[in-house]
């Protein structure tokens, strides 16, 4: 199959899966353009700001399309191009699209709370708090491995053959293009808050604003090293998950995802213009190099088919800006078919070096396959391939660290609502639960243990993450049908779905604690896999008891339904 022929099938069936599924969903559960939404009923110029649609579908695509669904597709593209393609195109449209939809609607339709509340409302009150430490450890987890990848990004020193320490000036790039988009976020903020400027001119200042950190970058970059990087992205994450959204978070995402569109965008006319081969096999077996299709494949495509962390962004923060119920549809399910998009350029981009020719062009990482294969698509449209690719690397390095603002504030929310239940008198609270749910102290403690698990390195956080994202996106799915159920809404659509994600995260999470524990009685582990053997046995006790619960009040009789 051609590069063009995948490339029209993903756009035909992503575009009408919007057009027909989502309008399907938003039809079936209903949507009131006249309803206050909570981003206008509980505005604290905080956390709770309305945004127009453009604003927040940058804050939820930015989010949610960091390095995952480029990073998931081109790991898993041992299996064959085949399952690759089917489960980002199936679980995208009907799993990952229909969770983030759900979520956010969920949270919007329920006085902005998000799935832990929901949970509590719908599930009890033992269930929120085994979800909410859940969500917290994951947050962790994410966090550390996140900001471990950005300081890897950002570092700009390596070693030669020799010992010395020689400058990567393309990290350098990355690394002041990343800080300038700070400066510009926190301007751009204060123009979309007191400018009053029309939409497209807004546009125009971001887009211009874009240009001049990615020249400014380019020409001037920073060096310094790994471990002073580490320092610097805790302190800046510090800031951002106290800071007002409207400051830094929305203008923030929003300059990175006119960067993340025009990569996107980039990379489609490159697969036009060059058409590359397909070098793949469809398939290559369900046994591949020691590991199996099911679950493997499954939980290493999370972003780009179904991430459960992007139920925490959806509930979390962006459903807390939306100024109009409408805007609900295009921000979530269509964030999520295009992070879909996403993948299925990664997958074509990996495809066309099936023969070995990304190591012999000394491309080793998945960011640096990505944009090795764009930029070779983009040489036969007369562009230059050094400044292609640069270009290419700087757009994907970008957003890992537009994820760590989001996830790490929602780690600090998810410690503060664990300490509160919905009938806590704030006003009145005890010492010890006004010092727990403050959001300095929530913050604090959440990014200390963040910082000391970084320091033990990204490639012995990573492998737990798919495992312990995709059993969040089981708990969102069996959330928000149980939600459904109680207001009189269809929520046979998140059954499938959920039932799937179960039988793959149980399976994959109970292969990594056989693994890690034979080998803690037989040989001993590091550090880092002990902290894996930890986390993936809170995990999964964590896990099953949410999922027992919320089964269990799936099942029950119909009784006391409530219309949202």
């Amino acid at each position: 199959m051609s590069g063009i022929l995948m490339m029209v099938i993903a756009i035909v069936v992503l575009g009408g899966a919007y057009l027909l599924y989502g309008r399907y969903l938003e039809k079936k559960w209903g949507i009131d353009p006249n309803a206050k939404t909570p981003a206008y009923e509980m505005e604290d110029g905080v956390d709770y700001v309305p945004a127009d649609t453009n604003v927040v579908f940058g804050h939820q695509f930015a989010s949610i399309a960091g390095a995952g669904p480029i990073n998931g597709p081109i790991q898993a593209a041992l299996f064959g191009w085949l399952p690759v393609m089917l489960w980002i195109l199936i679980g995208g449209v009907f799993f990952g699209a229909v969770q983030d939809f759900a979520s956010m609607y969920a949270s919007v339709k329920n006085k902005r709370r998000t799935i832990g509340y929901i949970i509590e409302e719908d599930i009890g009150k033992m269930g929120k708090k085994l979800f909410l430490l859940f969500c917290w450890l994951f947050c962790i987890l994410v966090v550390a491995a996140f900001a471990d990848v950005v300081a890897g990004t950002f570092n700009g020193f390596t070693a030669n053959e020799a010992g010395e320490f020689i400058k990567v000036t393309a990290n350098g790039a990355v690394a002041t293009t990343s800080m300038l988009f700070i400066i510009e976020a926190v301007a751009l903020g204060m123009l979309l808050k007191y400018g009053k400027l029309p939409k497209w001119l807004n546009t125009v200042i971001a887009v211009a604003m874009l240009v001049v950190a990615v020249a400014v970058g380019l020409k001037f970059p920073i060096f310094l090293s790994r471990g002073v990087w580490h320092i610097i992205i805790f302190l800046y994450i510090m800031v951002a998950c106290v800071v007002p959204v409207w400051a830094l978070l929305q203008p923030r995402d929003y300059l990175n995802s006119y960067l993340l569109v025009f990569m996107i965008a980039a990379a489609v006319v490159g697969i036009f213009v060059a058409n590359p081969a397909c070098n793949l096999e469809a398939f290559s077996g369900f046994h591949v190099d020691g590991q199996y299709l099911f679950p493997i494949l499954f939980v290493t495509i999370a972003c780009g088919a179904v991430s459960g962390f992007h139920s925490l962004v959806s509930s979390g923060t962006a459903s807390k800006q939306i100024k109009n119920e409408k805007n609900m549809l295009p921000v979530s399910f269509g964030a999520m078919l295009m992070e879909s998009m996403l993948a299925i350029i990664a997958l074509i981009a990996v495809a066309s070096f099936a023969k070995g020719e990304a190591a012999a062009q000394g491309l080793t990482t998945q960011p640096q396959i990505f944009a090795g294969a764009i930029a070779n698509f983009l040489t036969a449209a007369g562009l230059p391939y050094s400044l292609v690719f640069t270009l290419i690397n700087l757009a994907v390095s970008a957003f890992a660290l537009t994820s760590l603002d989001s996830v790490a504030r929602v780690g600090r929310l998810s410690f503060q609502e664990f300490f509160m239940d919905d009938d806590t008198d704030e006003e009145n609270m005890s010492p010890f639960l006004k010092v727990v749910t403050n959001k300095y102290f929530a913050t604090a403690i959440t990014l200390i243990l963040a910082y000391l698990l970084a320091k033990v390195g990204y490639a012995e956080i990573w492998p737990l993450f798919g495992s312990a994202n995709q059993l969040l996106s089981v708990l969102a799915l069996i959330a928000c049908a149980v939600f459904l159920k109680r207001t009189k809404r269809q929520g046979a659509m998140l059954w499938i779905p959920m039932v799937f994600m179960m039988a793959v995260t149980f399976t994959a999470l109970g292969m990594t604690i056989f693994k890690l524990g034979n080998a803690f009685i037989t040989t001993g582990l590091s550090l880092g896999n002990t902290l894996q053997l930890i986390f993936a046995v809170l995990l999964l006790i964590l896990g099953v008891i949410v999922a027992v619960q919320g089964i269990k009040k799936l099942f029950e009789r119909n009784s006391g339904a409530v219309k949202a």
